[in-house]
């Protein structure tokens, strides 16, 4: 215990600026989508509660190194289905301590397994299609129009409109103020992110976007005083609930109606949110593996049990469900964040905070925050994605881009599945067959162990061979060979890669590669 915590606090002084910066991308978050699921004012704590436990309890659960979880815009068509369904939102919370018995129980029962059968490239759809909807998104915040809720994802909204006709009602309705302080904050984003700024001592503790958040504020208290048409006010600043005393901070909390447990309708949300919020997990889990540059493995069913923990707790003290978060997480990866470490740091700032100083919180502006998500979401859809992923060849770019367009037009699960459809249709086509032969030997110089590959090797292989080396022992040898396979799928090659650079090396495992073209090419976000 002693040895992890010395390697979690020996990397503080890249996960602390991660830890602020995934702060001011949660904050809002977390008031949006408490505000969009419940739709009311007096229950937006809910959403910082959930933020906090996802820092806090699941981060130190968690085996994710960066992963970080909280309230999903992607449950709060769930949300507010099973508020009309329960009738009272203290019934609720005893669905979500359901739902995260449930995830605890998975985790035991090891469905955790499911995270390894996505194919990557619906992942890397899925992460460029998050940055696009971040973009679009984030537009309208950044114009100063503010009707829907921040966090958002899906492409029809509960108001009624949709992405494309916010864009239109955010250029009719354009704040001159907000826009303002959206390119003033967005210049400085892009300064932070230069070489030459990155070298400054004082710039490699302190993140670009408290900077940005301070200037924020600073312009709009400008515009207060000399240009009060500027100004901007009320729904176009956070909105973090204040108590006056002790009593009203702790009367925000809220606990399960436990006398509800014998309705039926209670068990079925609980098993909703379940799946739904298990299904976000792994699929975050996956995506944020991928962006790792230490290329680190999430154990998956530690991850259920975490994610479960989690909403236990989230529902005994009165928040949302809680997942797993891209945005959060790839807004960690991008900022520095090296171990948990930084996902504990913002839970406990995210608390500090709204016991502290709620009020000065209340001073940002929602302009900046869109401007800090939308350099998070331009990383995320990199053209250089796309062109790696073209080269790749047409079974992996076609359902990487049909799972951009269905996210896009639909919503994330629907999205993935299509994409999955796709994915899947392309496998078939190779003609699965078995995906290798194991043979362990005993030589002079140690042990040796041989996996010969198949002639097809698809991402359906992708869980059994990742889980073979994984299992291969320190201090050996081991030689895999694709001499006699005639395609071996990209997935296939990436976890080979992954092994050789990352794993093999920290764990003094000799690795030897015969026959297989293309490994060395595998690569890059």
């Amino acid at each position: 215990m002693s040895a992890t915590n010395n390697k979690l606090f020996s990397n503080l002084k890249y996960d602390f600026p991660a830890g602020l910066v995934v702060y001011l991308v949660a904050l809002p978050l977390c008031l949006g989508i408490a505000l969009a699921s419940i739709g009311r004012p007096d229950l937006l704590f809910s959403g910082i509660i959930a933020g906090m436990v996802g820092g806090i309890v699941v981060g130190l659960v968690s085996g994710s190194a960066l992963g970080v979880a909280g309230p999903a815009a992607g449950l709060v068509v769930i949300v507010l289905n099973a508020l009309d369904t329960l009738g009272s939102f203290e019934v609720f919370l005893l669905s979500v301590v359901l739902a995260g018995i449930l995830q605890v129980i998975a985790g035991l029962l090891k469905a955790g397994i499911i995270g390894y059968y996505f194919p990557s490239a619906v992942i890397k759809g899925m992460l460029a299609a998050i940055g696009i909807t971040l973009i679009l998104k984030e537009i309208p915040h950044a114009f100063g129009y503010d009707a829907d809720f921040m966090g958002d994802e899906a492409f029809d909204q509960k108001d009624g409109q949709n992405t494309f006709t916010e864009l239109f009602n955010a250029v009719k309705y354009t704040s001159a103020g907000a826009v303002i302080i959206s390119i003033a904050s967005l210049g400085l984003l892009l300064l932070f992110d230069r070489p030459f700024m990155k070298k400054l001592q004082l710039f490699r503790f302190i993140p670009g976007a408290l900077f940005v958040v301070l200037i924020g504020v600073l312009l709009n208290l400008l515009f207060t005083g000399i240009a009060p048409d500027l100004a901007l006010s009320g729904d176009h600043l956070v909105q973090l609930p204040v108590a006056s005393n002790a009593s009203e901070f702790f009367s925000f909390f809220k606990t399960p109606d436990f006398s509800a447990f014998k309705r039926v309708e209670v068990y079925t949300v609980a098993f909703t949110i379940a799946i739904v919020a298990s299904l976000e997990s792994l699929l975050s889990v996956e995506a944020t593996d991928k962006l790792d540059p230490y290329k680190r493995d999430t154990p998956t069913n530690r991850e259920l049990i975490a994610q479960g923990i989690g909403n236990i707790t989230s529902g005994l003290i009165g928040g949302l469900p809680i997942t797993q978060v891209i945005v959060r997480s790839s807004a960690n990866i991008e900022s520095g964040g090296k171990t948990k470490m930084s996902t504990i740091i913002h839970g406990s700032i995210l608390l500090l905070s709204a016991i502290l100083i709620p009020k000065y919180i209340n001073y940002i502006p929602l302009a900046c925050l869109a401007a800090i998500l939308l350099l998070v979401g331009y990383k995320l859809s990199k053209l250089s994605l796309y062109l790696s992923m073209y080269k790749l060849g047409k079974d992996q770019f076609i359902p990487f881009i049909v799972t951009i367009i269905a996210i896009l037009s639909t919503d994330l699960l629907k999205g993935i599945a299509i994409g999955m459809i796709v994915a899947i249709y392309f496998i078939l086509r190779k003609n699965y067959k078995h995906s290798y032969h194991y043979k362990k030997e005993q030589h002079r110089d140690g042990e040796v162990i041989t996996l010969v590959l198949s002639e097809e090797v698809t991402f359906l292989n992708k869980g059994s061979i990742g889980l073979t080396l994984d299992h291969i022992p320190e201090n050996s040898t081991v030689i895999i060979d694709g001499s006699k396979s005639i395609d071996i799928d990209y997935d296939v090659l990436e976890i080979i890669q992954d092994f050789k650079e990352h794993t093999a090396p920290q764990r003094n495992i000799t690795v030897e590669t015969r026959g297989i073209k293309g490994v060395e090419v595998v690569g890059g976000h």
